[in-house]
């Protein structure tokens, strides 16, 4: 089970004590409209948990229905397959594509890709079960994570290893709604990697008919191997990008879906922010700079499906070039 809805600009952490006298932190919000946006080109968010049942270990069992709300502390119990989580984690969508967070220690991002323009995200997983692997009518869950980033998540590379959230006190989301965009705001209280500890503030957002996600992540201390990246797929080659300008890219483009069809995915970055790109064991990986100032980047997928779409290599090159182009304008 899986999912929820809110809203949220990730500004200022606040906290403060409890009666039980215990620390927690919020992330600053904007108001968000009661109901769920419908209409072409407009954007959505949401998140939804399990309710009419109970915690049995790391089980969530008996849910009834689910509820979305506007902001969640995930319980310490929570993890992959919980069925607590509808499609387990927050979603957003633009009216060309859908992405979710896996918002456990995976922590990767998936793609639901689309054949209509409408938004769709309210009607996923309702079931309680993981039928939007299969064709629906709105299109279905293309990407094939494994144990990679799947498409512009975040990790820390040690050695030859991508660590994700294995290790964290605590896990904080909400998300938004707004005119201009929406999506998810996150909060990593204490993630731990090689004995080491720091928070990340995250801010993942899509705009009206648009493929891409911005990412916003701010940790608390400089990491040394803060990564972003794009699943690796056998046969299917790394494109980048060899203009000037201040903003780069790495791309795929090929048979790597589930279904299985054509798919292209990117992420933009600024060169000022990188160290490297490298190949790891299941992602083609952005590394970046120590720093506590902020990264931004924008990741991004074009379905051969997607309604009047993206259908092969060649003019998925002509959009990456155009987008690039926009951001170094």
């Amino acid at each position: 089970m899986k999912k929820i809805i809110v809203s949220s600009l990730l500004a200022t952490v606040v906290l403060f004590s409890c009666k039980n006298q215990e620390k927690k932190e919020t992330i600053d919000q904007e108001p968000v409209a009661d109901q769920v946006v419908t209409q072409k080109g407009a954007t959505y968010a949401e998140l939804s948990t399990a309710e009419g049942g109970e915690w049995k270990g790391r089980v969530y069992e008996g849910g009834t229905s689910f509820k979305n709300v506007g902001e969640l502390w995930v319980p310490q119990q929570h993890t992959d397959h919980s069925w607590y989580l509808r499609y387990e984690g927050p979603g957003w969508e633009s009216s060309k594509v859908g992405y979710r967070l896996y918002l456990d220690w995976r922590n990767a991002i998936d793609i639901f890709g689309k054949v209509t323009d409408q938004m769709i995200l309210d009607q996923v997983g309702q079931d309680n079960f993981d039928s939007y692997h299969e064709e629906q009518p709105w299109g279905q869950d293309i990407l094939k994570v494994g144990k990679a980033l799947g498409i512009g998540s975040y990790g820390q590379l040690v050695k030859d290893s991508v660590y994700h959230f294995q290790k964290v006190d605590s896990t904080y989301a909400k998300v938004f709604n707004g005119d201009s965009s929406s999506g998810v705001a996150i909060l990593y209280k204490g993630w731990e990697v090689a004995d080491a500890k720091t928070d990340l503030q995250v801010r993942l957002e899509i705009a009206p008919d648009s493929r891409l996600t911005k990412a916003t992540l701010q940790p608390s201390t400089a990491l040394n191997g803060l990564v972003t990246g794009i699943v690796k797929f056998d046969d299917v080659s790394l494109i980048k990008s060899d203009g000037e300008g201040d903003w780069a890219y790495i791309a795929t483009y090929g048979e790597q879906t589930l279904v299985p069809d054509e798919l292209g995915m990117v992420i933009f970055y600024k060169k000022s922010e990188v160290n490297t790109i490298v190949d790891g064991s299941y992602d083609h990986l952005i590394h970046f700079e120590p720093t506590t100032e902020g990264i931004t980047y924008y990741f991004g997928a074009a379905w051969v499906k997607e309604k009047d779409g993206i259908t092969n290599e060649a003019d998925f090159k002509t959009y990456i070039e155009e987008e690039l182009a926009k951001l170094n304008g």
